[in-house]
């Protein structure tokens, strides 16, 4: 492995995982045309596995925006495994990613109730002219704690 190599990796690890936290950041922050610009055109998500809703991440973004149950919310996106898919050999840079997460997001109701709920996150990165994005975010929930 080259040096040359090793830099390509971490440069697409790093814009990987700056897109999941880019991810976590807009939806916490309630930044919705920044969640959109975070995806593909044909980009989805799924929240499904959690209770919540699924399709193109533009309408998610919509029906989330319109939603005030949960005005606290923090999401902690951590253990992301990364595997890097190199269609031309390991010298090519990664085209596509997929990452793997777990996460924990304590959220605060808007009738001030504290609500704690965790799971796995995946999400499916693309490299695109306008640098890495999202097409599918999977989101499924493993615990959930009213206290």
């Amino acid at each position: 492995m080259t040096q040359r190599v090793d830099l390509a990796d971490v440069r697409d690890r790093l814009a990987v995982d700056d897109l999941v936290t880019g991810y976590a950041a807009a939806v916490d922050d309630a930044d919705w045309p920044g969640y959109r610009a975070l995806f593909t055109p044909d980009g989805r998500t799924d929240h499904s596995g959690s209770g919540g809703i699924e399709g193109p991440a533009a309408e998610v973004a919509d029906r989330l925006a319109a939603t005030t149950l949960f005005p606290v919310r923090r999401h902690l996106i951590v253990n992301r495994r990364v595997t890097l898919h190199r269609p031309g050999g390991y010298a090519e840079t990664g085209d596509a990613a997929e990452v793997r997460a777990d996460y924990v997001n304590p959220m605060r109701t808007a009738s001030g109730d504290d609500f704690v709920c965790g799971g796995r996150c995946a999400f499916t990165a693309r490299r695109t002219a306008d640098g890495r994005r999202l097409r599918p975010v999977v989101v499924e929930e493993r615990r959930r704690r009213i206290p």
